[in-house]
């Protein structure tokens, strides 16, 4: 597998290098070929999105990438660990005024223009830093937990970007943010074992009579399709939840937001059609899928449709 590109730039911007930091309109347009460069479930950014936020998310989104490929492909998970806390030395600096990486360098004045406390970004790292120590969890709650700081600050963070963060506002994005990264983990069952990461709570297999030794075996078992079908239907209960979110917030953000909550439905359908056999046949969204969900979220949010 090719290294991404965080991973090729860590050779320039790791933390054994000592270069200058860049200007910030060099790292600002950083940011955005970072973002820009690919993704895979739903685009970073889109032309909905007011042309004054869209660098804001491409700096926060060049973090959170970052903080992902640092954890996942870096090679090992002490080295991972290790580069995880210099990217928290990182942040640190970042609040303290002290700027070296081309993403702090632009992430900083997204901090300062929306007041985004550490929190949240921490957070994040702490779930990435866990991923090299939790192989299994044992009960939903746990991996609830894990989601709280994995997912969940990623949409309090775009609320404060969008100066919408009130308490309702984050108690509907926590829900969605939760739903998309269950929706994420049952798409990457497959994946996710090949580096020893078992997101399937013990209790929830054992309630199928899914056992350990079927797991092993990587086959979609009439065990596991029951079991995946519950997950799915939960993930799915937690986006739904967080639906109201759409109607809360004003103009164009309507229909971004009800993209990100429609990309998590449609990794859900995907892995329907599919008969809930993602050990045979990993689920994936087209670009036609984007279009037809734009389409839908351009009907509901702006004229009124159901």
């Amino acid at each position: 597998m090719a290294s991404s590109l965080v991973i090729q730039d860590l050779r320039r911007w790791g933390p054994d290098q000592n270069v200058p930091p860049p200007s910030l309109t060099d790292s600002q347009a950083y940011c955005r070929r970072l973002a820009q460069a690919q993704y895979e479930n739903f685009p970073v950014v889109t032309w909905m999105l007011p042309r004054a936020l869209r660098q804001h998310f491409y700096n926060v989104y060049a973090f959170c990438r970052w903080a992902d490929d640092l954890g996942d492909e870096s090679g090992s998970p002490a080295e991972a660990s290790r580069l995880l806390g210099w990217w928290r030395a990182e942040l640190q600096a970042c609040y303290q005024g002290q700027l070296r990486h081309p993403v702090f360098v632009a992430l900083r004045p997204t901090i300062d223009r929306f007041q985004i406390p550490a929190r949240p970004f921490e957070d994040l790292i702490s779930a990435f830093e866990q991923d090299q120590q939790v192989r299994h969890y044992d009960t939903f709650d746990q991996l609830l937990d894990y989601c709280r700081r994995s997912a969940n600050p990623v949409g309090r963070i775009v609320l404060m970007l969008a100066e919408q963060a009130t308490p309702e506002n984050l108690i509907w994005s926590d829900s969605i943010c939760t739903g998309l990264q269950l929706a994420n983990f049952w798409q990457d069952v497959a994946r996710d074992a090949e580096i020893g990461r078992i997101y399937l709570p013990v209790s929830d297999r054992q309630t199928f009579g899914y056992t350990d030794a079927q797991f092993a075996e990587h086959h979609s078992t009439p065990e596991f399709q029951a079991l995946l079908k519950f997950e799915v239907d939960r993930a799915r209960d937690f986006l739904l939840q967080g639906k109201p979110l759409i109607r809360n917030v004003p103009g164009r953000l309507r229909i971004d937001f009800d993209l990100f909550l429609q990309g998590g439905v449609l990794i859900l359908d995907a892995i329907e059609q599919v008969d809930y056999q993602v050990w045979e046949r990993r689920p994936v969204l087209r670009k036609s899928d984007f279009a037809k969900a734009a389409l839908r979220s351009l009907w509901r949010c702006c004229l009124g449709g159901r």
